[in-house]
């Protein structure tokens, strides 16, 4: 047995000992998921040899995907079946499916864990629904296509970006209505609330800059030039910096969110669009959406050191740890480490 099916069957073995209890040898490797949004699959990728070991079906137009509050599960959304698909976030073994959710693009819960919330691009509305059974509670128009979603630290309010009418709309989740819509400029992708819960970052793929809204004067009040299809932002393991790909520039840029300026640009060419940290926040994968592969990028040299060839179109990517970009809330704090006998004595 050679090349890929070697791989797959050593990977197997892996998850049938550990679901069975037992011991390996060889435990599991641990994996990156990714989803060939244009292949409707999900490639399971060996992170420690780069090399994809299984590819399977995975619904239609696969884009994104959220871990459960509680860490449990991940979820990824299949847009055009019209489901949510539940994976063991260690081992992408798929658990079970909901139906019935109508075009999840994209997805997320509320801090609080009280909701889910889905905005159906292609069907331009966005879906609140209760998290403990996604029954679905409100409905809500939002012209045209929205896109990416962001929520308030108290849970109170939602915002999203809504693509074709070139705006932000905050939604309240407490009332289930949308307070206000702006424009922000053009095809606005990626958006991120600040810590200071008073302004939001908001990228623009028609263009080539991330902008600052401020919320109570409802404005455009900064224009950050990050590269040519400045498309998706995310939080890092630095609460200091927000990284955005710009997919057009292929780069990856970080921007200070005290200074609210660009401080780096990491090149990742190829279409760069959604990205995730290792566990040990060393490295950051990247899916390239023109080529096929991740791009794996060393964040002390800054530059790509391994790229894994993958589906059609790979858009989302789950690293499984405390610094991946799908967590739906803070990662609990690390315990603190034991104190020796010595420490213990001085008390």
């Amino acid at each position: 047995m050679t090349g890929r099916g070697f791989w797959r069957a050593l990977w197997a073995a892996g998850v049938l000992v550990c679901a069975t209890g037992g011991s390996a040898v060889a435990a599991d490797p641990p994996v990156a998921i990714i989803l060939n949004s244009e292949e409707a699959s999900m490639s399971i990728v060996d992170r420690l040899m780069m090399q994809e070991v299984d590819r399977r079906p995975l619904g239609r137009e696969p884009h994104h995907l959220i871990l459960t509050p509680d860490g449990k599960d991940l979820i990824v959304a299949s847009t055009v079946t019209n489901e949510l698909v539940f994976l063991d976030p260690v081992t992408a073994v798929e658990r079970k499916r909901i139906r019935n959710i109508l075009d999840p693009y994209q997805l997320g819960f509320s801090p609080d864990g009280k909701w889910f919330v889905t905005a159906a691009f292609r069907m331009n509305h966005v879906d609140i629904y209760e998290a403990k059974d996604f029954k679905l509670v409100k409905r809500i128009a939002l012209h045209t296509l929205p896109s990416h979603m962001a929520f308030s630290k108290d849970s109170s309010s939602v915002y999203f970006t809504v693509q074709g009418s070139n705006q932000v709309a905050a939604v309240s989740l407490e009332r289930q209505e949308i307070m206000w819509s702006l424009d922000v400029g053009d095809s606005p992708a990626g958006i991120f609330v600040l810590p200071d819960q008073k302004r939001l970052l908001v990228g623009l793929t028609g263009e080539d800059a991330v902008v600052v809204v401020d919320m109570a004067r409802k404005e455009v009040v900064k224009r950050i030039t990050t590269g040519r299809g400045a498309h998706n932002l995310f939080r890092t393991p630095d609460p200091k910096r927000v990284m955005v790909s710009n997919r057009i520039e292929g780069t990856i840029g970080v921007i200070d969110v005290e200074k609210l300026e660009l401080v780096d640009t990491i090149k990742v060419p190829g279409g760069p669009d959604d990205l995730d940290f290792t566990p040990d926040g060393k490295q950051i994968w990247v899916t390239l959406r023109w080529r096929r592969k991740v791009a794996v990028v060393d964040l002390a040299t800054r530059k790509v050191v391994g790229t894994v060839n993958v589906g059609r179109s790979p858009h989302g990517l789950y690293l499984n740890g405390p610094h991946t970009v799908s967590r739906s809330r803070d990662a609990p704090p690390e315990a603190p480490p034991a104190r020796t006998a010595e420490e213990k004595g001085r008390q």
